[in-house]
């Protein structure tokens, strides 16, 4: 199996952690995007695990190299994508997952299209999904009504990706998700179409 880039939006709630968690075993190995940032780590949080943490010049001197997918200043501090695990996750073989929302989805096409593959996740209906976010009980009524909102646009983009998981049962949306990373990684780059096409018309 060769590398291949996996990323996966939709609202907050729909359940995108929980898909992967439940498919984790069947879909073979796999690298989890997380975000390099300046700023120190809190309390309980690793390296590597929740972010990756560099100071500031090794986040500049990355800046020019062109080593970022993405990033962006908040309170003084660097927050990025990086593309040194992600190259070092494809030649290793892995899966590539990104958990972004829809702008980040745009960014990871148009730099890496021959690689992507993309599914959007979201609950049956806009109901269902409020219903989700209040239950959880992990944010204040604004914080919903904000990711409410967030959604209805969101949503506007579906037609942009390849797949669409609609996460009404966790089984079924699991066993959907492990058949799309499966043909993720049977997507074929143009270089290695034009490498085939030379092996084809001249074998060894």
């Amino acid at each position: 199996m060769h590398g291949a880039i996996l990323v996966l939006s939709g609202p907050s709630g729909a359940g995108k952690s929980t898909i992967i968690n439940h498919a984790s075993e069947k879909i073979g190995s796999y690298y989890f995007s997380i975000s390099t940032t300046t700023r120190p780590p809190r309390e309980g949080e690793v390296d590597g695990v929740d972010y990756y943490f560099v100071s500031h010049n090794e986040f500049e001197e990355d800046i020019k190299a062109g080593n970022f997918l993405e990033y962006a200043t908040v309170h003084d501090n660097y927050y990025g994508t990086s593309l040194k695990p992600v190259n070092q996750a494809l030649n290793d073989g892995k899966l590539v997952i990104f958990d972004i929302d829809v702008q980040g989805h745009r960014l990871v096409k148009a730099k890496m299209a021959d690689l992507v593959t993309s599914a959007f996740i979201t609950p049956p209906s806009l109901q269902e999904l409020e219903t989700r976010l209040y239950a959880r009980s992990t944010d204040k009524s604004s914080v919903i009504e904000k990711r409410i909102e967030n959604a209805k646009e969101e949503i506007k983009a579906i037609s942009e990706f390849d797949y669409i998981i609609i996460n009404d049962k966790i089984e079924e949306a699991s066993a959907r998700f492990t058949t799309i990373a499966q043909a993720a990684r049977l997507k074929q780059s143009r270089k290695e179409l034009s490498n085939f096409i030379l092996t084809w018309q001249n074998p060894q």
